[in-house]
Protein backbone atom coordinates (compact mmCIF):
# COMPACT_ATOMS: atom_id res chain seq x y z
CA UNK A 1 0.00 0.00 0.00
CA UNK A 2 2.71 2.51 0.97
CA UNK A 3 4.88 1.29 -1.90
CA UNK A 4 2.13 2.32 -4.34
CA UNK A 5 2.89 5.96 -3.45
CA UNK A 6 5.85 8.10 -4.44
CA UNK A 7 7.60 7.33 -1.15
CA UNK A 8 10.89 5.45 -1.19
CA UNK A 9 11.35 2.55 1.21
CA UNK A 10 14.54 2.34 3.24
CA UNK A 11 15.64 0.87 6.57
CA UNK A 12 16.27 3.26 9.46
CA UNK A 13 16.42 2.38 13.15
CA UNK A 14 15.91 -1.24 12.08
CA UNK A 15 12.45 -0.57 10.66
CA UNK A 16 10.99 0.12 7.22
CA UNK A 17 10.96 3.88 6.75
CA UNK A 18 9.38 5.74 3.86
CA UNK A 19 10.95 8.93 2.59
CA UNK A 20 10.18 11.70 0.13
CA UNK A 21 13.27 13.34 -1.35
CA UNK A 22 15.33 11.89 1.49
CA UNK A 23 13.03 13.20 4.25
CA UNK A 24 11.36 10.67 6.57
CA UNK A 25 7.58 10.71 6.18
CA UNK A 26 6.38 7.41 7.69
CA UNK A 27 7.62 4.18 9.20
CA UNK A 28 6.40 0.76 10.25
CA UNK A 29 7.22 -0.62 13.68
CA UNK A 30 6.25 -3.78 15.58
CA UNK A 31 5.98 -4.30 19.32
CA UNK A 32 4.74 -7.25 21.39
CA UNK A 33 1.10 -6.18 21.52
CA UNK A 34 0.71 -4.03 18.41
CA UNK A 35 2.17 -2.82 15.15
CA UNK A 36 2.06 0.82 14.15
CA UNK A 37 2.51 3.26 11.35
CA UNK A 38 4.58 6.20 12.47
CA UNK A 39 3.91 9.53 10.80
CA UNK A 40 7.02 11.56 11.51
CA UNK A 41 5.21 14.89 11.09
CA UNK A 42 1.84 13.44 12.03
CA UNK A 43 1.01 16.47 14.16
CA UNK A 44 -0.03 18.16 10.89
CA UNK A 45 -2.45 15.40 9.83
CA UNK A 46 -6.13 16.33 10.21
CA UNK A 47 -6.96 12.94 11.79
CA UNK A 48 -10.73 13.34 11.47
CA UNK A 49 -11.13 9.63 12.29
CA UNK A 50 -9.13 10.03 15.56
CA UNK A 51 -6.75 7.18 14.76
CA UNK A 52 -3.48 8.84 15.75
CA UNK A 53 -1.92 9.02 19.18
CA UNK A 54 1.03 10.84 20.68
CA UNK A 55 2.81 8.09 22.60
CA UNK A 56 4.70 10.53 24.83
CA UNK A 57 2.60 13.59 25.59
CA UNK A 58 4.77 16.56 26.42
CA UNK A 59 7.86 14.87 24.96
CA UNK A 60 7.04 14.00 21.36
CA UNK A 61 6.36 17.10 19.30
CA UNK A 62 5.66 15.93 15.74
CA UNK A 63 5.48 12.13 15.59
CA UNK A 64 2.08 10.47 15.72
CA UNK A 65 1.33 6.79 15.45
CA UNK A 66 -1.58 4.67 14.36
CA UNK A 67 -1.62 1.39 16.27
CA UNK A 68 -3.10 -1.92 15.17
CA UNK A 69 -3.64 -4.77 17.65
CA UNK A 70 -5.27 -7.10 15.11
CA UNK A 71 -5.51 -7.49 11.35
CA UNK A 72 -9.21 -6.59 11.57
CA UNK A 73 -8.27 -3.02 12.54
CA UNK A 74 -6.41 -2.36 9.28
CA UNK A 75 -8.38 -0.06 6.98
CA UNK A 76 -6.41 0.11 3.70
CA UNK A 77 -8.33 3.01 2.12
CA UNK A 78 -8.11 5.14 5.23
CA UNK A 79 -4.42 4.33 5.73
CA UNK A 80 -3.79 5.35 2.11
CA UNK A 81 -5.61 8.64 2.72
CA UNK A 82 -3.42 9.37 5.78
CA UNK A 83 -0.27 8.48 3.80
CA UNK A 84 -1.34 10.76 0.94
CA UNK A 85 -1.99 13.61 3.37
CA UNK A 86 1.43 13.05 4.97
CA UNK A 87 3.03 13.24 1.51
CA UNK A 88 1.14 16.45 0.71
CA UNK A 89 2.21 17.96 4.03
CA UNK A 90 5.84 17.08 3.33
CA UNK A 91 5.64 18.60 -0.15
CA UNK A 92 4.15 21.74 1.42
CA UNK A 93 7.12 21.91 3.78
CA UNK A 94 5.13 21.38 6.97
CA UNK A 95 7.63 20.44 9.63
CA UNK A 96 8.43 21.25 13.22
CA UNK A 97 11.82 22.82 13.66
CA UNK A 98 13.82 21.75 16.70
CA UNK A 99 13.87 24.29 19.50
CA UNK A 100 17.07 26.29 19.46
CA UNK A 101 18.82 27.94 22.34
CA UNK A 102 16.93 25.97 24.93
CA UNK A 103 18.41 27.12 28.22
CA UNK A 104 20.66 24.81 30.19
CA UNK A 105 19.07 24.11 33.56
CA UNK A 106 21.46 22.21 35.79
CA UNK A 107 19.62 20.24 38.48
CA UNK A 108 20.60 21.00 42.06
CA UNK A 109 22.07 17.53 42.60
CA UNK A 110 24.48 17.97 39.68
CA UNK A 111 25.21 21.61 40.54
CA UNK A 112 26.25 20.63 44.08
CA UNK A 113 28.66 17.99 42.77
CA UNK A 114 30.14 20.40 40.22
CA UNK A 115 30.85 22.91 43.00
CA UNK A 116 32.51 20.25 45.19
CA UNK A 117 34.57 18.74 42.37
CA UNK A 118 36.34 21.41 40.29
CA UNK A 119 37.92 18.86 37.92
CA UNK A 120 34.47 17.47 37.16
CA UNK A 121 33.18 20.99 36.56
CA UNK A 122 36.05 21.76 34.15
CA UNK A 123 35.42 18.55 32.21
CA UNK A 124 31.66 19.21 32.16
CA UNK A 125 32.19 22.71 30.72
CA UNK A 126 34.27 21.24 27.86
CA UNK A 127 31.21 19.44 26.52
CA UNK A 128 28.93 21.16 24.02
CA UNK A 129 25.84 22.86 25.38
CA UNK A 130 23.64 20.14 23.89
CA UNK A 131 25.68 17.41 25.62
CA UNK A 132 25.57 19.29 28.95
CA UNK A 133 21.80 19.55 28.51
CA UNK A 134 21.64 15.81 27.77
CA UNK A 135 23.43 15.02 31.05
CA UNK A 136 21.12 17.36 32.99
CA UNK A 137 17.95 16.02 31.35
CA UNK A 138 19.00 12.42 32.03
CA UNK A 139 19.25 13.25 35.72
CA UNK A 140 15.99 15.24 35.87
CA UNK A 141 13.95 12.52 34.17
CA UNK A 142 14.54 10.10 37.04
CA UNK A 143 11.59 10.03 39.42
CA UNK A 144 13.09 8.33 42.47
CA UNK A 145 15.93 9.83 44.46
CA UNK A 146 17.84 6.53 44.38
CA UNK A 147 17.65 6.51 40.59
CA UNK A 148 18.91 10.09 40.46
CA UNK A 149 21.91 9.17 42.59
CA UNK A 150 22.73 6.14 40.40
CA UNK A 151 22.41 8.29 37.30
CA UNK A 152 24.64 10.96 38.83
CA UNK A 153 27.37 8.34 39.34
CA UNK A 154 27.05 7.28 35.69
CA UNK A 155 27.16 10.89 34.52
CA UNK A 156 30.29 11.58 36.59
CA UNK A 157 32.06 8.59 35.02
CA UNK A 158 31.08 9.70 31.51
CA UNK A 159 32.17 13.28 32.10
CA UNK A 160 35.57 12.25 33.43
CA UNK A 161 36.18 9.54 30.79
Amino acid sequence: MILSTELTETLKWGMPTYTLDGINVAGLVAFKSFVAIWFLNGVFLKDKQKKLINAQEGVTKALRQWRFSSVDEIEPELIKAYIDEAINNQQAGKTIKPAKNKPLIIPELLADVLVKKPKLKDCFRQFSLSKQREFADYLVQAKKEATKIRRLAKIEALILA
